[in-house]
């Protein structure tokens, strides 16, 4: 699974680092037909705004990451797997930093803009960060058996969580849809790779059992 999304996300790095013509052609349709529907229907827009700014924005994600890490220690005292999300959740945090800097791909720019952002546009911080921080909740509660309707409802909200991100952000014509690809690619293989640290065989088992009796 990591070397496929490894593999997905280097495409689409290069693609999108060496302007591949069909990709900015699809890129610029969508957005010139998302951004129209924008200026014209001002109240999803700010429903978009509010849900980007205050729900699934990134700094909101990590303060979920911690309070779950703080609840696995204080609850459950399992403090290799609360030391193991915080680090993933930062370890992501520099990742997306990073290949915006090494990509420097700019933002869409309008005339009339509905809304603005900082950085560098590839990959979405938005997708990325909710992409790990729902998946790695998701892959927790699976650990510790869940009744089938609270997993349904998870899954349920970790799903519209990472789409719904990523349709805000290139609604509100702030990110191209590779963009937010990229972000969903990424945030999928660094969560693919830290299950895979901590399970890894060469662990110390024991700390690994205290984590999951408690």
């Amino acid at each position: 699974m990591a070397a496929a999304l490894g593999v997905c996300s280097l495409v689409l790095l290069v693609l999108v680092a060496v302007r591949w013509h069909p990709l900015v052609t699809a890129d610029g349709d969508i957005s010139r037909t998302t951004h129209r529907w924008a200026v014209t229907d001002s109240g999803v827009t700010h429903v978009f705004r509010v849900l980007t700014d205050r729900v699934w924005d990134p700094l909101t994600m990590r303060l979920v990451c911690a309070a779950v890490a703080v609840w696995l220690v204080w609850r459950r005292a399992a403090w290799w797997t609360a030391v193991w999300l915080a680090a993933t959740c930062a370890a992501a945090a520099v990742v997306q930093q990073s290949v915006k800097a090494a990509v420097g791909r700019p933002r869409p720019v309008w005339p009339d803009p509905v809304d603005s952002a900082h950085y560098a546009a590839f990959p979405s911080g938005h997708a990325l960060t909710a992409t790990v921080v729902c998946g790695l909740l998701l892959w927790l509660l699976h650990r510790h058996g869940p009744g089938r309707a609270l997993w349904r409802t998870a899954v349920a909200v970790a799903l519209v969580s990472v789409a719904g991100v990523g349709v805000t952000r290139i609604w509100l014509g702030v990110h191209w849809p590779s963009d937010v690809l990229g972000g969903w690619l990424l945030g999928a293989l660094l969560v693919a790779v830290a299950v895979a640290v901590h399970e890894r065989p060469w662990t110390d088992r024991a700390g690994v059992r205290a984590d999951r009796r408690g």
